[in-house]
This record gives C-alpha cells, structure tokens and sequence, in this order.
C-alpha cells in the first residue's frame, strides 16, 4: 500500500506487529523530498500518523507514454512486487536460476511450503547440492514475501562459498560477517546500532555467532528464515552451538537445517533436533514413531531413485580406491616394537602402563597417532606427560602411581625422536605417488591430501615443497602446497577454498584436516585425494571422499591411501592399520556403491562413536566383520535413508505482462532514464552481445554494497555494472571466473588487471530477484503521482477496471490475492473477470501498441471509482471461500495435532514425581502451547481487505453510456 506519513508519501515495504508501538511499517519514499530514501514508521497515536491512500481516492491519470509503456510497467511491477498468497504451495521460481532443473532438488522446497511454516530439515547425504536446495527455498520464500530477513550460519571455511553460490546462481546478496565483514561494518554502520538489524540478510559463522558477545544483539531481532549448515553440531544438549540453536529457533519464522549426517545414532538427540523444526511434534523426544517426524525432513543419497535418474551421468563413477603398504623403516619398526610390546599387547601377566580416565583405550589412541606420523605421536605423548604432570602436582599421593606410565612415555617419547620426516615410510610413497600423479612446478595437477592431525599437516606442509620443487610455502598462508584446519584465520580458510577451485591458481596440493570433510568443494578443479592416514570413521571417511566424489564431478575420482605397516608384519595377525583402515577404506567403497550412506553400517552416525567403537573392539580382541558387519545395523537409518517425498505437482506460473525478464527491465530502463544510453552508459558489448553493461546509480550502488568488498573491488561492480539474461552465457562467465585467480599474475596493480584475476564471475544473471530488478521495480512503482492509476485506451466496448484485492494475516502475509477486471459499473451491474493478464492481451495492451488519444471523459471515469472498489470488496469475500479453503484445513489440522501433543504431552510429565523436573516440563508444555495457539492466530486471515485500483481500460472513442454515466 501507499501511505501518507510526516506529509511524505511512502511505499510500504514490509509490515510487522510490535509488543507495544503499534504496527512497525517498513517503506521506501514516493514523493520528491524522499524519494527512494528507507524509513521505519509505527502507527501508534503517540508516535506516528500514518494515513493509509484510500483507494476511493485514487486519481486517474492518463498514460501518455508511448506504447503506454508507463501503465504495463506499473502493473508488471506490481505485480513482481505483491507476494504469493499463504495457501499457495506450487513453486514460483522454477527456471529462473543459474543451475540444472533437477526435479530431485526442489523437493526440499516442496516440502517446506507444505507446512505451517516453512520449517525443515534437508539430511541429502554427501555431494547432492544442500546449498542448491537451500537457494532455490530462499527463492520461494522471498517471492512470497517470506525472505526479507534471512540470516544463514555456516562453519567458517565455507562462509565465502556459500555466499558465492547464493549470489551467482540465485542472485541472493547476504552480508559476509566473517572477521573482515565484522570490522567493515563498525566502520560502515552507526555507534550502537545492531548490525543484524541494520543488514537485513547476513552470513556469519556458527563459531562467531555462539560467542555471547552477540546473544544480546541476537535476542533483540525476528527472522523470516534462519538457515544453519553442519546442522548435526548443535544436538549436543549443553553447548554452546545448541544453546544459540535454541536461541534463533523461536525467532524465526522458517527454519532450514541442512546436515548430511545428522542423526548420531541416539533417538532422544535426533527428537531433540527435528523438536527445534516443530516442538509441537513429539511429546517425549527419547519416545516416538518416526512416522511423527517424516513432515520434517527430506533424505536421499545417489543412490536413491529420483537421484540416480537425473544425475547418474552427470556424476563420474569414482574409481576403486587403492591402498598402499609403507613399510616401517628401522627407526620406525623400534616404534612398533615398543607401541604393541609394552602398550597394545605385553607380555602374559603384564598389563599397559596406564591408568586414569579412559586408561583402556588409550593405548590405541597412542597408535593412531603413530599411525599419522611420528610428529603426531610425539604430540600426544608430550600432552600427556603434562597432563600427568599437572595432576601429580595437584595429588602428590598419586605420583608412584602414575610414574610407570610417565617412564613409559618418556621412553617412546626417545624412540620417537630418533625418527625423520625425510625417511618416514609414508611420506617417502606420498613424494612418489605426488610426483607419478604429476604434481609439481609447470603442472596443473592438483591434490588433496587428508590428516587427522595438525601435528602432520604442518610436517607435510614444510617438508613436501622442497621434495616437489616449489618454494617454500610463504607464512600469509599463500603458495603451491597450503594447509587448511581450523587453527586458520578465517579469511584464510575462506581464500585457501576459494583458490583450489580456480584453475589458474598456483595451489596444487592442499594439506587439510577433516574440517574440509564437511560442506566444502573440492572438485572442480580436482578429482585425485590421498588419506595421509585413515581415520577409523566410516562417516569420516565417506565425508572425505564426498569432497571431489559428488554431483559435477566431470572426472573419475580416484582415492588413495598411504598405510604404515611392521616389517615384520604377518598376514594372519595383520597390524591395526591394515586390520582395521584399509577394511574400513573397502567398506564405505561398498556401501557407496549399493545403500549410499556408509553412517548405516554401524548404526551410530557420529564420528567419535564409530572410533570408539572400534577401538574397544579392538581392545576386546574381537574380529573386525564383528567390529563392522556387513550389513546395516539399525532400521532407522534405512528408514532415513530411503525417505522421500512426493515429487508430483506443477509449478505455479505467476501473472506477467512481459514476455521475459530482458523485456522488462529494457523498458523499465527507458521509462526511468528517458535515455540510457545517454545518462548510464547502457550498452551492449560488441564482443559479446549477450552483455549488457550501465553505470549504477547511487540507490543501486547501496543495496550493492552488501556484496563482498573484494568483489565490489576487483569487478567494479559500482563504477559498471555488467549484467546478462542469458543463462548459458552467464554459466560460462562463471565457469571462466573459476578458470582465474588473483595468484595468476602477482603483477597485477591495475584496476583491470585485478578484474581479470578476481575468483567472482564479471558478469551477473538476472533474475527476477536480481537487485537490479528490484531496483527497476520499485523505480517504476513510484512514476505514478500519489494514489493514482493509469487510463489506458484499449480495445474494449467500454470501461475496464483493473483491480488488486488482498486479505492479509497478522504477519502482514497475503491469504487471498485476487487481480480482477470489472466491466459494466457504468450500467450498474458489475461483472468480474479475474485473468488479467488474458483481459489485458485481448485488449491490445501489448508492446509496440498504439498509444491512442484518451477521447472519453475522465471526470465520468473518476466517478466509477467507488463502485469499482465497492464491487471488488463484495467479489473479494466470494473468492475468500475458496482461496481461503486450504489454509483453514491446514490450521485447522494443526490444533488438532496441537490438542494431541499437549494431551499426550501432560500424560508424560504426569509419571515424574512431584518436584522441580515436573514443573519445568508443565511449564514448557503451556508455554509452547501458547506461543503455537498465537501462531495459528497469526497465519489466519485477519481485518478487512486491502484494494486498490490499478489502471483503467478505457474505449477508444467515449459511448452514450459513458458520457451519461
């Protein structure tokens, strides 16, 4: 609507209730003195007047555009500019995106649109596209005016990715709030404001954001989605990724979480994760049907029938993974000897010289250090010594007993001292496999190479340059062999995976620990991985695998890895490295290739159960097919792993009066500007003519602004926006950008020569979400003077009324959306028409029309204005039925779903003894309750309906009917 507040005229925005100041209205300036200025008003009686433009007041003004370019711009914009209505759940922006039209991948959207709110867990298992299933969500939910405030959450390393994806594919702009972006936005923004308030859609780590410093902040916003990546990390009850969980689950509306593995094999902590999605979904988390659950998730692997039918060939089948045996050298085999004979199996009547907490399984933890590398060894016996030593500080009584494990490690600590990077087994085979592979100086042959240790990757990392031929890597974490773990800044990290996907970047060996094992892509630009060691996870290992064995993969992958074995080593006694990882390297290969999933196989689905797991199997003796049987163990996880969700449904076409997105931002362009070309440089390229290029105004250099800086810089967004309509051409400028990088030319000073180095795309696809046509949008909206519509001469027998009418619910969210053309007022029996886009084309309202003289009589038309917004109000309340139809079974369902948990619920805390436990859940039970009972409230239809006169169709030449209306 518009409205008059302040003796300015506004566009309302967005439009939310407050606790106290009345109703908050978000809008953009109209009027002359501010226009395309934002501002935030309450209609409250001690704080603002707001006047809303009566629609019995629209004025009417005759288009004298050519072509009546000024009225099919205004209604189209208007259009683009009204959410869908709440009940509709058909998809909206299918196609308009820069990806493949997977069917497979929109289901997620699907499925969220299905519930009251958009709320849902996406569990695909490792490289199906989540972050593509979170975009095309975002995108729906924005065109239903459901996405303006968005906030997303992601482990640190990926921040820059996935804000990469979210703008070049969905055109999605999200401020990056990674250690840079904080610092940039107390330059930018002012003292004391909250910066998620000031940016309304915003990326930050789930590191940054856990810190209490931001619980403040975060407690004082309201989100219309809440996004968070790696979700399986905030089950834990008690930390402090759960707690923020807890935080943002209440004060958004959708909520998308998004984990390849997030059930850790614990019922109660799965409840307690899909209860964030819907607390109203099970009454006691530790007890439930999964049946209970199926609304709140979506589960599939490659393997799953709608997957494999799209993207089977789009996906290179990865190779068998090789194995290699490294055998001991001397110094090594001393090691051996000394781990199995004294801690892994002394002699009869001798026992580990160990004791404390986890005293059983520690001698293993010290072999699967060794297994890594000497370094991490001697790290862990370092560790423990001092830990030993801090604690017979603090219990002297204790030092005789700890004494024989400190001798103990002091002398392994001899042994291992003795051993050198340069002749280590494994690192030998690594420098040959590296070199037979191709890596080094001149080549483009790229590798990532895994260690559970950080210990390992910083050996790697000094020694592997000199064995390959490069220079040594440079301390500002750049060069040819790089390491990635969370010990990095985070702006390193974000630039060390950027790079590795750039062609032309120097990087070629990426040294990374299991940090790069979740969400991170690693295949573009390679398909070759080394497991440096092997971690005793199948969830671990198939992580691993999934960062260059996933959809887009063009090559084969091909999996390696490297093996420490005795010299001595007997094949009926087989040491715990062949034993147990190169079993568990054949096992998740297996399991890849039939069920899809490997977290199936022990049931856990968390990766320090599985090792614990097999660590004591191994301390018990047992055999390994005991340890890890073949089959899967638990019927949940098969159930998770074959859950899916209907796929059926058309697509929702929405109304448009331009034949393309190209078509209506070229007028659009024209009606603002008079003269592009002239006034913005608009131009398309000679050399590619699929390009079109302008110079931003100051308004589109603001809502720009929220784009990353280096990006901003190196492409000149704000000096020359490049931008195309073309899918195609706008895919190779990105498949081109990843072909760059800013290691290409270290000389590189110029402004130009930085474009041409920049891992960010020069040009932009235009979506309908696009800034740009947002910007055109509202530019076009606000042509016509205050409370007016347009008169256009058409093709009819007499007058046209085109009409918008809408019924809203508390959140400001359309119910009913109607837009309707009404004929026969002049005569008093109005008839409705409500395809207007069908009545408009009949009409002749088309590009290249002919803009007719208005020759009827405009104080007569002016006079219909009551009758039209009276008669559409009655035709609004027929249509309410039936719109309104889905929507109140929906809520309706919910209370009683809502009546059930409560009943079921209070039957529950019922059993627990009279005390502060049961008080605790009676209050949980009625709180939530409450919060549910105001949110069925909220989403149902309330108040009178809003319409609005949107343009008149008027004869070319006035009737008697008229002239005597």
């Amino acid at each position: 609507m518009q409205v008059r507040a302040r003796d300015e005229d506004w566009l309302v925005v967005e439009v939310s209730e407050t606790s106290h100041d009345g109703t908050r209205l978000d809008v953009r300036g109209i009027s002359p003195l501010v226009r395309d200025q934002r501002a935030v008003f309450f209609a409250h009686e001690a704080l603002d007047q707001v006047t809303p433009l009566r629609p019995e007041d629209t004025d009417l003004v005759v288009d004298d555009s050519p072509e009546c370019r000024r009225s099919r711009l205004f209604i189209d914009a208007l259009i683009r500019k009204t959410p869908l209505p709440l009940s509709e759940q058909r998809l909206a922006t299918v196609g308009t995106h820069l990806l493949d039209n997977l069917a497979y991948q929109r289901e997620p959207a699907r499925a969220a649109l299905r519930g009251l709110r958009p709320r849902l867990l996406i569990a695909d298992a490792v490289g199906l596209g989540k972050t593509l299933e979170i975009g095309l969500l975002l995108s729906e939910l924005i065109r239903r005016g459901r996405g303006e405030r968005i906030l997303v959450v992601t482990p640190k390393h990926i921040l820059e990715q996935f804000q990469h994806e979210l703008w070049t594919r969905f055109a999605i702009p999200l401020v990056r709030l990674d250690s840079t972006g904080i610092e940039r936005i107390r330059q930018n923004i002012p003292a004391g404001r909250n910066p998620f308030s000031y940016y309304k859609r915003a990326i930050i780590s789930i590191d940054t954001l856990r810190s209490d410093r931001w619980r403040s902040h975060l407690m004082q916003v309201t989100w219309d989605a809440v996004v968070i990546d790696e979700s399986h990390k905030l089950i834990n009850t008690g930390t402090k990724n759960n707690r923020l969980a807890g935080l943002l689950a209440p004060r958004t509306d959708a909520l998308i979480l998004a984990s390849a593995t997030p059930h850790n094999g614990q019922r109660e902590s799965f409840g307690e994760l899909l209860s964030l999605l819907d607390p109203t979904a099970i009454p006691d988390t530790s007890d439930y049907d999964e049946t209970q659950l199926d609304h709140l998730y979506v589960r599939r692997h490659k393997m799953s029938p709608d997957v494999s039918a799209e993207i089977g060939h789009k996906w290179a089948t990865r190779k068998p993974p090789v194995a290699f045996d490294c055998v001991a050298n001397p110094a090594e085999q001393k090691i051996f000897e000394e781990l199995y004979d004294v801690w892994i199996r002394p002699e009869a009547g001798q026992s580990a010289p160990v004791s404390g907490r986890g005293a059983r399984l520690f001698p293993y933890t010290l072999l699967k250090a060794f297994l890594s590398s000497h370094k991490a060894l001697a790290e862990t016996v370092e560790n423990r010594i001092e830990r030993i030593n801090e604690e017979v500080q603090k219990h002297p009584e204790k030092g005789a007993q700890r004494a024989a494990e400190r001798s103990a490690l002091t002398r392994l600590s001899q042994l291992v001292g003795e051993a050198t990077v340069v002749d280590a087994a494994k690192f030998r085979r690594l420098v040959d496999e590296l070199k037979a592979m191709g890596v080094g100086p001149g080549s483009d042959k790229r590798v990532v190479v895994f260690s559970e240790r950080r210990a390992t990757l910083q050996m790697l990392h000094d020694a592997l340059p000199g064995e390959l031929g490069f220079k040594a890597s440079e301390e500002n974490g750049r060069g040819a062999i790089r390491q990635l773990h969370g010990g990095r800044p985070d702006d390193e990290q974000q630039r060390t995976v950027k790079d590795f996907g750039l062609a032309d970047s120097e990087l070629r060996v990426l040294l990374t620990g299991d940090i790069a094992s979740e969400g991170v892509n690693l295949h573009r630009q390679c398909h070759q991985m080394i497991h440096y060691d092997l971690p005793w996870s199948l969830i671990t290992i198939e992580q691993r695998n999934g960062r260059i064995d996933r959809y887009g993969q063009q090559t084969s992958p091909e999996v390696r890895a490297l093996l420490l074995v005795r010299q001595d080593e007997d094949p009926d006694v087989p040491s715990a490295d062949r034993l147990v990882s190169r079993r568990l390297l054949e096992r998740e290969d297996e399991v890849h290739r039939t069920l899809g999933e490997a977290a199936s196989i022990l049931g856990l689905r968390d990766e320090e159960a599985e090792e614990t797991a097999i660590k004591a199997g191994l301390a018990d003796g047992r055999m390994f097919d005991e340890i890890v049987p073949a089959q899967p163990v638990d019927p949940f996880s098969l159930f998770m792993a074959h859950h899916t969700v209907d796929g059926s449904g058309a697509n929702y076409r929405v109304p448009q009066l331009f034949a393309s997105t190209r078509a209506f931002v070229e007028e659009a362009l024209d009606e603002v500007y008079g003269n592009p070309e002239e006034k913005i440089g608009k131009a398309w390229d000679k050399d590619y003519p699929e390009m079109l290029s302008f110079a931003p105004d100051r308004e589109l250099q603001r809502r720009l602004l929220v784009l990353p800086q280096t990006y901003l810089d190196e492409r000149g967004v704000l000096d020359k926006l490049r931008v195309t309509f073309d899918p195609g051409f706008a895919q190779q400028r990105l498949d081109r950008a990843r072909e760059r990088s800013g290691e290409r030319t270290k000389g590189a000073v110029t402004k130009q020569e930085r474009r041409e180095t920049s891992g960010w795309p020069d040009v932009s696809y235009l979506t309908d979400q696009h800034p740009v046509v947002e910007w055109l949008t509202d530019k076009v909206l606000v042509r016509l003077t205050r409370n007016a519509a347009p008169v256009i001469t058409a093709n009819v027998p007499g007058p046209v009324f085109l009409m918008q009418g809408m019924y809203s619910n508390a959140k400001g969210h359309p119910t009913v959306l109607a837009w309707s053309c009404v004929t026969g007022l002049e005569r008093g029996t109005p008839v409705f028409d409500d395809d207007l886009v069908g009545v408009l084309e009949r009409a002749g309202v088309q590009p290249k029309m002919l803009n007719r003289p208005f020759a009827g009589d405009i104080d007569a038309l002016r006079d219909l204005v009551p009758r039209a917004v009276e008669a559409t109000r009655q035709h609004l309340l027929t249509l309410r039925s039936s719109q309104e139809e889905p929507l109140i079974e929906q809520l309706a369902e919910y209370e009683k779903r809502l009546a059930a948990w409560r009943k079921a619920s209070q039957s529950t805390f019922e059993q627990l003894t009279l005390g502060i436990r049961r008080e605790h859940e009676e209050q949980r039970v009625e709180t939530t309750a409450i919060e549910v009972e105001q949110l069925i409230e909220q989403l149902a239809t309330q108040g009178d309906s809003m319409i609005r006169v949107i343009g008149v169709l008027a004869p070319a030449a006035a009737t008697g009917e008229q002239k005597g209306a």
